[in-house]
Formats: structure tokens, C-alpha cells, sequence
């Protein structure tokens, strides 16, 4: 059976590149990057190399950059580096579970946090983050895009109103990570989290970039690894595979590639969306489209419940979600969702499609023909599409 991956967003495949970047480290310089011999001193040098590529991908220096785990390590390590008892914290609704989490732990410690909502587009207006300071504020955490609905926030914005006001700021850019141009100068913030299997790089290795002098308080201490800024010994392998990543992503940015994904993604939405009882989440802001990244589309079906038609799509070849991937299995619906407006029946009733980067005109084909048999099927079994959606 011909399968076909939508799943992007949840994680990617290794591209032939990065395996390739990666293989010496495994068994032939697979030294300690902190040893002195050699052996030690060439894998030295590829974290050196591999962190020389990051400043460029972010525009930034290269002491700001702070190999990690992860996105999840970022998020939290900017939140619990920053934040202290009686500080008070903004972020929004529609955050990974990575934000969401820490701030509701932090309560604990007397941390207060706004969360504040978006609009039904699934964008947030930055006059509500600027109405949510107070001046016990501390830190403003927003995402670059959702990981949901694709929908790209105004970080620019919000980095403006940061500086205005002398307020570290924070992105979480895991989903924006190689879909759109990064330059942390120009987006204006103090750290800046990503996760190379987001953009077909390794799992496990991730990037914070913290802005000179920005006070972030390790998550990690042990040892002098990483300028004091997190301690363990490096992930050489997984750093030489994050920065090819890194290296192909700014290379996509200019060869065309992300217009190629995004006529896709909008090929698949509109033979989609053709079919009755489904509509877009988070594509338009009354007739003005959403900026979003090139990727992802967030449909719903009604009349269906969205986990019988994962699995009815996955029984014919075709990998989506229903939601974020750290949440499957989850029987509460999406909190992007919700909090967008979306009632608990249409929520549930949502499906994400998220194209890979190699994903062709004949990937998109076969899912078109896939869908709405699938959809059909389902409905026929439903007593209560029977007769409604025609």
C-alpha cells in the first residue's frame, strides 16, 4: 500500500544530508567535545563549526547559541531561568504544552502568569499583550507559528513593545524553525527556542539562543559545557545533524522550495474544503487570509469525530493528527481550538495536515483521492450526518 506522511509537525525524517553529516561522529571522531587530546579536539571543532552555522541561521552571535535537548528543555529553561517569586509572566492561550505547564507550575511559586487569548483568526493582538503588563512583569513568551494551525504570530510587534517596556521576551519557534527567515534582531527578542526533528534534522538536540547579558539561570549545572549555560556532555552527532539541517533549511528559504510547499498545502486544502461539512481553522481573519507557514493546514469535518478519521486515513495510507503530538491520546479536544471559539464538537472534529518538505504533486494526489472516501464512509455510518450534509 502507498503511504503518504502529513505529519510534519509532529516530526520529520532525517534527510540524506544530515545522515551523511552525522555518520563520522558515531565511530570514527567520536570523542568527548571537552577532552584535550585529539580525539577530544576534533569533536571540538564540529560543535565550534556547527555552532558558527546556528549564529548565521539566527543572525546572532555565536555565544548566544546553547545546544540543548530540545524544544521543551528551551521553553522551560526560559521560563524557570527567568522567572522568580513574585514576578509576573504573560503568554498566551494557544501555547505548546512546553509553556503551558512550567507557568502553571510556577504558581506554585508565587509566579503569575496572563494567558492571553487570540482572536477567532488564531492570531493574537499585540494590544492585548501590551494591556496584560503590569509592573511586576517579567517575561512575555509568544510562538513564532502555531503548531496546530500553522498561524504565524507578530512577533515583530511584540518584540517592539518588549523593548518599549524593558521586558524580556521569548519565542518559541520549534514550528517556525526552517518555514520561514529567522533573524532574532529583528524579531527583537532575548531567547529564542528550536528542535532540529521539526526540520528534518535528529531528535534530541534543540537550540536556546540567549541574547548577551539576558540573566537566564541554567536548567542544568554540572559541569563548564556550553559557557556554563547547560551543563552534559554534547550531543556531538546530533549538533552536526542539527546545523545540516540548519544549513539545508536556509538553503529552502531561496531556492523556491517553501512556495513549491505552500501551492501544495493549497492544493490539498481546496480539494479538501470542496467537500460539504468542512471549513478551515485559521486560515482568514474575515476575507483577509492569515499569515501562516507554508505547511500546514487545520481542517474541520463535521459529523465526524477527528480520531476516526485519523485512523480511517492511517488504514488507507495516509499519517495526519488530530492535534499536537504531545497531546495524542488525549480525550479532551485541542486548546488551540477552543480557545480560537471553536465549540468541543467542531474541535474534535479537526484534523491537521502538514506537508514534509519532499512532498510531491503525487503525495498530494492520493490523499485527495484517499479523503473523502474515507469521509464518506465514516458519515455513512453516522445517524446524525444521515440526511444533513447532503
Amino acid at each position: 500500500m502507498r503511504r503518504v506522511y502529513m505529519d510534519a509537525n509532529a516530526t520529520t525524517p532525517l534527510l540524506p544530508e544530515v545522515v551523511e553529516a552525522m555518520r563520522p561522529y558515531w565511530m570514527e571522531h567520536f570523542g568527548n567535545a571537552s577532552s584535550i587530546h585529539l580525539d577530544g579536539q576534533r569533536a571540538h571543532a564540529a560543535v565550534d563549526q556547527a555552532r558558527e552555522t546556528m549564529a548565521r541561521f539566527f543572525n546572532c552571535h555565536a555565544a548566544e547559541v546553547v545546544f540543548n535537548s530540545g524544544g521543551t528543555e528551551g521553553d522551560n529553561t526560559a521560563i524557570f531561568g527567568l522567572l522568580h517569586p513574585g514576578d509576573h509572566f504573560i503568554t498566551t492561550s494557544i501555547e505548546h504544552s512546553a509553556i503551558l505547564e512550567p507557568a502553571k507550575r510556577l504558581t506554585l511559586d508565587g509566579v503569575e502568569t496572563t494567558f492571553v487569548a487570540p482572536q477567532l483568526s488564531g492570531l493574537i493582538d499585540p494590544v492585548n499583550i501590551r494591556r496584560a503588563i503590569r509592573p511586576e512583569t517579567r517575561l512575555i513568551s509568544v510562538m513564532l507559528a502555531n503548531n496546530e494551525t500553522g498561524v504565524l504570530q507578530p512577533v515583530e510587534e511584540i518584540g517592539r513593545i518588549a523593548a518599549d517596556t524593558g521586558i524580556f521576551f521569548h519565542i518559541d519557534a520549534v514550528q517556525g524553525a526552517g518555514k520561514v527567515q529567522f533573524d532574532v534582531r529583528r524579531f527583537g527578542c532575548h531567547l529564542l527556542s528550536i528542535s532540529a526533528h521539526k526540520m528534518h534534522g535528529p531528535k534530541g538536540i534543540g537550540v536556546l539562543f540567549v541574547r548577551r547579558g539576558t540573566p537566564v539561570e541554567p536548567l542544568l549545572v554540572g559541569g563548564s559545557h556550553e559557557r556554563r549555560q547547560r551543563a552534559g556532555t554534547e550531543n556531538v552527532p546530533g549538533i552536526v545533524g542539527l546545523a545540516k539541517a540548519a544549513e539545508l533549511a536556509m538553503h529552502s528559504l531561496e531556492d523556491g522550495t517553501i512556495h513549491r510547499l505552500a501551492a501544495l498545502r493549497d492544493r490539498l486544502e481546496a480539494g479538501i474544503v470542496a467537500l460539504p461539512g468542512t471549513g478551515l481553522n485559521g486560515a482568514w481573519d474575515g476575507d483577509k487570509p492569515v499569515p501562516r507557514v507554508a505547511n500546514t493546514t487545520n481542517i474541520w469535518f463535521d459529523q465526524l469525530e477527528g480520531e476516526a478519521l485519523v485512523i480511517a486515513l492511517d488504514l488507507k495510507g495516509v499519517s495526519v493528527s488530530g492535534g499536537s503530538a504531545c497531546h495524542s491520546g488525549a480525550t479532551e479536544p485541542s486548546h488551540v481550538l477552543m480557545a480560537m471559539g471553536l465549540d468541543k464538537t467542531r474541535a474534535r472534529a479537526s484534523l491537521r495536515f502538514s506537508l514534509l518538505k519532499t512532498a510531491t504533486d503525487a503525495d498530494v494526489d492520493h490523499v485527495l483521492r484517499v479523503v473523502p472516501e474515507a469521509v464518506e464512509h465514516l458519515r455513512a455510518l453516522s445517524p446524525v450526518a444521515a440526511g444533513t450534509l447532503g
